[in-house]
């Protein structure tokens, strides 16, 4: 039976932030890691690195194309590159350039998408970002990554730093509360966190949405459900360990995601379930196949059911 998990109150720091920290305590030990930028030093929180490191940063202006391919070629020299810019421009306009000058020549470098999913908010689906896991799921050679709280971000920097492989990271702009999981706190590419635990059904989720997910578990307590809570950070690998004993011990299995329910982490899941013979009540929660509505990142998640209640009312109505 799950426990009522502790939901931190208001938040610690956005992703993006820790993200930037975490890469200027690597460039101080490592004079081989390199930022590069398209114009997005400031919303990738990298204007400190610029000034303490202006040896190791590049800007390449409002060019993303360029930004993958200078990337690439740095990486091609032992560099150790991050390549930042904000994810609905990077996953479209340079996604030739990450397909074939990083991972069909096996670059180990890091594309980071900021400001990604919905997080500009009423700025409207041109600056949405909600097509990425599926387009770089469909590349081979590449890492996926959604970190949820500012230990996953940081976790997730300092093994793409280390990675021989490219690596995608994609990080929101909003605050995001530190997940307290009763076990070790052990992060590794390609294996979920589970934050709580319970038989009813199974809510996995990744990136921004799952604290709402957590809101929910807790809400369903109220009606006698319990539910397993995972953060499905990696994308692509999948923990399809995990998934397997997910149901076998859940009666149904929800995905939920900042991303169109095309493609992205709710497809990877049922793909590999029902490939694999299982079968089980199963719902994915995301934003539907539509130009998204106009509003900030939590109207969004409410208009859609990315929410404690959204997510609470699926869940009873798939045990239904």
């Amino acid at each position: 039976m799950a426990e009522q998990v502790m939901i931190p109150k208001g938040g610690d720091r956005p992703n993006q932030d820790v993200f930037a920290e975490t890469l200027e305590w690597l460039a101080e030990n490592d004079r081989s890691i390199i930022a590069v930028t398209s114009d997005s030093r400031g919303s990738g929180k990298l204007v400190a690195f610029g000034k303490k490191f202006p040896k190791q940063i590049v800007e390449v202006g409002i060019a993303e194309q360029n930004l993958v391919g200078v990337a690439a070629g740095l990486g091609s020299c032992d560099k150790k590159v991050f390549a930042v810019s904000p994810a609905c421009f990077l996953t479209t306009r340079a996604l030739e350039q990450i397909k074939n000058d990083i991972c069909y020549s096996d670059h180990p470098v890091t594309v980071v998408g900021i400001s990604a999913g919905v997080s500009y908010g009423a700025l409207g689906s041109t600056h949405h970002s909600l097509h990425d896991y599926a387009a770089l799921r469909a590349i081979n050679n590449i890492i996926v990554v959604a970190p949820a709280d500012n230990f996953e971000t940081e976790q997730a920097t300092l093994l793409a730093a280390e990675s021989d492989q490219p690596v995608y990271l994609r990080f929101g702009k909003k605050v995001m509360p530190s997940l307290k999981v009763k076990h070790s706190d052990v992060f590794a590419f390609g294996k979920g966190r589970v934050i709580t635990e319970g038989a009813d059904v199974a809510i996995i989720a990744n990136g921004e949405t799952v604290y709402p997910a957590l809101q929910a578990a807790n809400a369903l307590m109220d009606n006698g459900i319990h539910a397993t809570v995972v953060s499905m950070h990696t994308i692509k690998p999948l923990d399809t360990e995990l998934l397997e004993k997910l149901t076998a011990s859940c009666g149904a299995i929800i995905t939920v995601e900042e991303h169109s329910v095309c493609g992205g982490l709710g497809e990877a899941c049922a793909s590999f379930l029902l490939q694999h013979g299982y079968c089980k009540p199963f719902k994915i929660i995301g934003i539907p196949e539509e130009y998204t509505v106009t509003g900030s990142q939590v109207e969004i998640f409410r208009h859609y059911g990315i929410s404690e209640e959204g997510i609470a009312k699926e869940v009873l109505s798939l045990l239904q």
